[in-house]
């Protein structure tokens, strides 16, 4: 393992020194997968990023993120990020679209 380690910081000398010093650490919370899916959605809250995953296009998206903003229950600074996002990465870099009976279908298989 050492000599895995050693390899690494050989190759990324700057990230293992990121990594070391653990001056700049940041929460991702919009990561998805299809392995990350809860099984069971009783009780589930959805978050901004399953209501822009229902989105057909950047112009729905743009009305999700101005409605959960004036609502409070995201923040500006989060709602400057998102927005960045769909302008530069599109709808679809939040995640594959969800379609009507998303969960119900899941819960089938």
């Amino acid at each position: 393992m050492k000599e895995t380690k050693k390899e690494f910081e050989e190759a990324f000398p700057s990230l293992s020194k990121e990594l070391r010093d653990k001056k700049r650490s940041m929460t991702i919370n919009a990561v998805r997968s299809e392995a990350a899916e809860p099984r069971s959605f009783r009780g589930y809250d959805p978050d901004i990023v399953d209501f822009l995953r229902r989105c057909e296009g950047e112009k729905e998206g743009k009305e999700i993120i101005n409605f959960m903003e004036k609502r409070g229950e995201i923040s500006h600074k989060y709602a400057i990020a998102l927005r960045r996002q769909l302008k530069t990465q599109g709808i679809r870099s939040f995640g594959s679209k969800k379609e009507a009976n998303y969960y119900s279908k899941k819960m089938k298989h």
